[in-house]
This record gives structure tokens, sequence and C-alpha cells, in this order.
């Protein structure tokens, strides 16, 4: 049995209740609502959801880089090797920050620096924390930069992110994030906006990488179809709050939430269109993420949920064990899981 908050004795990463609340006009945001995860060494965990669901939230939340006094993070641990991230110094953070664990941001063209070098953004990382000259800095951004397979590294170095491609700031990111050699790598979406072979392409990098590294990595994503190459586990994630977890198998599977069940549905079907037979209409999740700035009574996905009881309109459902390490927070469960 693994329990929602129970962590393998090889956990690398372990965070426990952890909640995040912003600031705003209509008074406090639960961005982020007692979600507890953990990730061992050489394993990927993907945390999917719409937009809004809190993944990202979540991601900024491991590196302290929620922005105060807007954000704050309200309650939890995040524990990595043994330390409590949330007892460290500003100055303490830092050094684990792009060191230890790392981050590939969203969308490089707003992350990368506009006024600064490739070579310099690169190196400035390289510099600070392993406390090498500037020469040899340079030297390993060339050799990240190969790394990630971008051709003429060297020359690479003095352009700006203006000159680079959608996919080659992406990889520039990558090469960022992984010049320390970090033990931890938190990718957030990081194929967003790209066609689908610059994808493929960027997801090979990331997998031999963790591969040859040894590297956990967190990857934050919407795609399950990158959820059933990359990751080992999955999370799912609804307005806040972890509400399924368990191997990508089991959850592909099997489902047992019925937003994870609707998230499978609203994938395309390779083949659906053959034989001259019109495309298979897609499944869709009626209605929206629910606004995080009021509590909702029961079941958050209560009003869009198509198996919904009056059970779940009043009664918030916990996360239960329904499989062997399969998690799940759905009064119907067995339910869901019963349906073909």
């Amino acid at each position: 049995m693994v329990h929602p908050d129970g962590v393998a004795g090889t956990a690398l990463l372990d965070v426990r209740h952890l909640s995040v609340q912003f600031r705003s006009r209509r008074g406090p945001v639960q961005a982020v609502d007692d979600v507890s995860l953990h990730v061992a060494a050489g394993e990927t965990l993907a945390i999917v959801g719409e937009s809004g669901c809190g993944k990202s939230v979540t991601a900024l939340s491991l590196l302290r880089l929620i922005a105060e006094p807007v954000g704050k993070i309200t309650s939890g641990q995040i524990r990595y090797n043994g330390r409590d991230l949330m007892t460290l110094s500003e100055r303490q953070i830092r050094s684990v920050r792009g060191n230890e664990i790392a981050m590939i941001f969203q969308e490089p063209m707003t992350s990368l620096n506009p006024v600064m070098t490739i070579g310099c953004q690169i190196g400035e990382s390289v510099a600070l924390h392993a406390g090498i000259s500037r020469q040899a800095a340079a030297g390993r951004a060339v050799a990240m930069l190969d790394l990630v397979q971008i051709p003429d590294a060297a020359r690479r170095l003095s352009q700006y992110p203006h000159e680079l491609s959608g996919g080659m700031r992406q990889r520039v990111m990558i090469a960022m994030a992984l010049a320390n050699t970090p033990k931890v790598l938190i990718a957030d979406e990081p194929t967003t906006a790209l066609d689908v072979t610059i994808q493929a392409q960027i997801l090979d990098i990331i997998r031999n990488l963790k591969t040859r590294l040894g590297m956990a990595t967190i990857l934050i994503t919407h795609d399950l179809g990158v959820v059933a190459e990359m990751a080992e586990r999955v999370m799912v994630m609804y307005a806040g709050r972890k509400v399924e977890e368990a191997p990508v198998r089991s959850v592909l599977r099997r489902p047992r939430h019925p937003y994870t069940l609707g998230l499978i549905g609203a994938v395309p079907k390779l083949g659906s269109s053959a034989a001259g037979h019109a495309p298979a209409a897609l499944s869709e999740i009626s209605g929206t993420v629910p606004s995080l700035s009021a509590p909702s009574l029961g079941c958050a996905f209560a009003p869009r949920c198509p198996m919904v009881i009056e059970r779940c309109r009043v009664e918030t459902p916990p996360l239960a064990d329904v499989d062997t390490g399969h998690v799940a927070a759905c009064w119907r469960s067995a339910d869901v899981g019963a349906r073909p």
C-alpha cells in the first residue's frame, strides 16, 4: 500500500502537504492545496492537468520562486536529500537553485535575458556555482550546447536569444539547466509552441540526459502522449489539488478519477478517420476550471463530472488507495475503474 503522503526510501525529493496562496482583490487564491509528491533518482514523475490547475505554481514552489508578498507558501515541507528547503536562508537556497535542482521554464523567449549573449547566460550560472574562470565557463558553455545538439556551438556563444529559433532557444534553456549537472530537473512544458519534429528532438535530449546523468525529473505537461513516452509515474492535478497518482500504465489503462478519464478521452486517436470514415469527434470535459478564490464545497470537479452524486457536492473526497501504488480522490473510483 502507498499512502498519498508516503515516500519510498529512495526518494531524492520529498514534498509533503504543500499549500500556496496568492493575494487578489477578491481575497486569497488557493493555487496549491495540500499537495504531496516524491521522485527518486533516475525517475520521471509527470504532473498533468488543464491550465490553471496548479502545475507550474507547484514547480516554482519547489525552488521557492513564489514572489512574496503577492504569493506565499503557507504550509508544507520540501525535503531534498534530507534537507528541508523551507528552512534555508535566501543565500542557502540560491546555492541549490540551478546547481542541485534546475528548472527548464515554459517560455524560453521570456525566460532568457534578451540583452545578454547565450554564452554569458550559460557561463554566468557555471561561474557562480562552480567558481571557475570566465574562460573555463565559456568552454563549459560550448560543451553544453554540443550536448543538446546545437550545431556550431562556439559561434552561438556570441548570439542573442532573438537570433535563434524557438527550438534552439529551448535547447539553450536545457543547456543552462544542465550546466551544473543537477540531481533534479524540473521541466515545465518544455515543448510548448514547438512543432512536432522539434518536440520529439527535445524530449529525446531530456530522456537521454536523464539516463546518462541519473537525474530525477519532474515533467509538467498537458500532453498525455508525452507522459506515456517519458514518465514512470503520473500525478493528475485539478483546481490546485492532487486527484490521482499512479504508475503511468495503471492510469492510462484504468483511470480511477472521472477527470483523468476525461483527459484521456480528449486525446485524438490515430486512425480515427481511416478507410474513408469521418473522423471521430473528440470527447470534451464540459465547463471550465473553477475559480480558486473561493473554497468549493465538496469535490471541485463535481460541477463538470458526468458521474456526480449528491455526496460529491457536499463532501470532499480524500486521497485513498484504489490499487497497488495507485491513489485517487473520488467517491466513485470503483465505478470509474469499472467503465470500459
